[in-house]
């Protein structure tokens, strides 16, 4: 039983190793060394099967990339006939999450459509849209939605009181640069709620706005879904890319970061563009595309 145990270790090291690709993983080392916080990545190429994995199972703040789950859970609520893509829904000024939002800005009772409400969730990242939205999905429910599905980390903390301990540590969510990847992977390949669900899932993650940092990193005329995630001391990106030569897909989350400005040369957005730069050209070698010579003053998405 030993000698079996010993070999099947072994198998599994071997296979890890061979799936692993060590020269991107060094490269991405070395672009996050000298990084003044904690960085986690994971990286798979869906056409070879590749891996490259930093800190891939550690636990990080999600900030507004739990919104993937959100939508998850409300997919899965429509799918089971509970709730309607295109139902109206009545605002009130008591849903109102401080800060600068579009569905902030509507009068009490104003009415809108849920479809738009998750497009402004996801699209503009629009929080009063998305606590008004994890609110109607339910919270627990959302994270049954997770634990059913296999996700052992990735959770919403916030407005769950017992979770209330975990939120004080990492805010609104907390995943895994793994699991975020597992959470695109499935909307590619339409294992999200149903074949529908993905499909309508993905078309949202590919209206992006806040386009500046990994994004930014990609030919325009290339499709790309995505999600941010940003509060002070984290700032992170999931990106899945359909790339010429293969779909690859990468998540890099950071915390406890130095660097807290939110200004476009913060320390992290600049790491995150080093990234997807890195990514894009390692996967895409004949590629001579870079970003257009004054760009910048088109990114300052505020």
């Amino acid at each position: 039983m030993k000698y079996i145990l010993s070999f099947t270790f072994f198998l599994t090291t071997l296979t890890t190793f061979a799936q692993t690709d060590q020269k991107l993983t060094a490269q991405l080392q070395n672009l996050t060394k000298d990084f003044n916080g904690q960085t986690g990545i994971y990286m798979q190429n869906l056409k070879t099967g590749k891996t490259v994995a930093i800190n891939a199972d550690t636990l990080f703040p999600t900030a507004s990339m739990i919104k993937v789950s959100i939508l998850s859970g409300l997919m899965d609520k429509i799918e089971k006939g509970e709730m309607q893509y295109n139902q109206k829904l009545v605002y009130r000024d008591s849903l109102l999450y401080a800060g600068v939002d579009i569905l902030g800005s509507f009068k009490d009772k104003d009415t809108i459509q849920l479809s738009k409400v998750a497009l402004l969730m996801i699209t503009m990242s629009d929080n009063t849209a998305s606590t008004w939205l994890q609110k109607l999905v339910g919270g627990d429910y959302i994270n049954n939605w997770l634990e059913a599905n296999g996700f052992k980390a990735m959770r919403v903390n916030s407005r769950i009181p017992a979770r209330r301990p975990i939120w004080e540590i990492y805010g609104w969510g907390v995943t895994t640069p793994r699991e975020m990847c597992r959470l695109f992977t499935m909307i590619r390949d339409g294992k999200v709620v149903s074949p529908a669900a993905s499909e309508r899932m993905y078309r949202m993650l590919n209206r992006i706005y806040w386009d500046n940092t990994a994004l930014s990193q990609i030919p325009p005329y290339v499709q790309a879904i995505s999600k941010q995630g940003a509060v002070d001391a984290s700032r992170s990106e999931t990106v899945l890319v359909n790339a010429p030569h293969g779909d690859y897909v990468f998540s890099i989350i950071t915390k406890n970061n130095k660097d807290q400005r939110w200004t476009a040369d913060n320390e992290a957005n600049l790491l995150i563009k080093k990234v997807s730069a890195l990514l894009w050209h390692y996967f895409e070698p004949g590629s001579k595309w870079q970003p257009a010579a004054g760009v910048d003053k088109y990114m300052l998405n505020e």
